[in-house]
């Protein structure tokens, strides 16, 4: 099966963001990450990486689930980190938090905050 961990492209406005998506994985489960990392294309400069990883309400992808795959087990809710849409809405959620480390070169969150804000049911 072929690894799909390419260079992918988003633009957002003016910006043109390069992310890429990394299976960090041992032998046991819990031991399984995801991580989306983001960059604005240009120079190397800021990075902005979320990580997932596996809890008692939370799955990530492994042998079982598609690549890039996220799951929160009380609702079901399903998220592929391959969608460009996904992308684009985890990016959006979290790029506010690059303005409070404005020195950082990296900044790696845990990515479950803001899969809950995404996928936050609309209240009308």
């Amino acid at each position: 099966m072929k690894k799909n961990t390419r260079l992918r492209r988003l633009v957002v406005g003016d910006t043109t963001w390069r992310w890429t998506v990394r299976r960090r994985s041992r032998a046991a489960h819990d031991h399984c990450h995801l991580k989306l990392s983001l960059y604005p294309d240009g120079p190397r400069g800021r990075r902005l990486v979320l990580l997932f990883s596996p809890s008692d309400n939370r799955v990530v992808s492994n042998c079982y689930f598609d690549s890039g795959a996220l799951v929160r087990r009380s609702d079901h809710t399903y998220l592929n980190l391959h969608e460009p849409g996904t992308v684009r809405r985890l990016l959006d959620a979290a790029a506010p938090t690059l303005d409070f480390h404005p020195d950082a070169r990296t900044v790696e969150l845990d990515g479950w905050p803001h899969f809950d804000a995404i996928t936050e049911p609309v209240t009308p």
